[in-house]
């Protein structure tokens, strides 16, 4: 797992101001994304991910969110096993320091 890139809040907010925006993918439970989410992330949840990964976009870079960062890691070390371009957020939403959306 030290081979996965983090990337902090405010990393991860000018990252997302740029054009080749990346893919947030909001790995909490439901009832904790309806206290807020980043916008645009796409909510599935942890366990669902072996479920949709044929879903996601090999070509595109995702980023891994949760409450503190820790089940977003289990969740981007599982892509990364598969080959998908993952970093996660660190600190998960506790660090987040940008706009949330509910």
């Amino acid at each position: 797992m030290e081979h996965i890139n983090k990337v902090s809040s405010k990393e991860l907010i000018r990252i997302m101001e740029n054009d080749n925006k990346p893919v947030v993918i909001d790995v909490r439970e439901s009832e904790e994304v309806a206290n807020g989410v980043i916008e645009g992330a796409k909510h599935i949840p942890l366990q669902s991910i072996p479920d949709v990964i044929e879903e996601l976009d090999k070509s595109k870079h995702y980023v891994l969110v949760c409450r503190s960062g820790a089940r977003s890691m289990k969740a981007a070390s599982f892509l990364d096993e598969h080959g998908y371009k993952v970093s996660n957020l660190a600190g998960g939403m506790l660090e987040w320091e940008g706009e949330v959306i509910a």
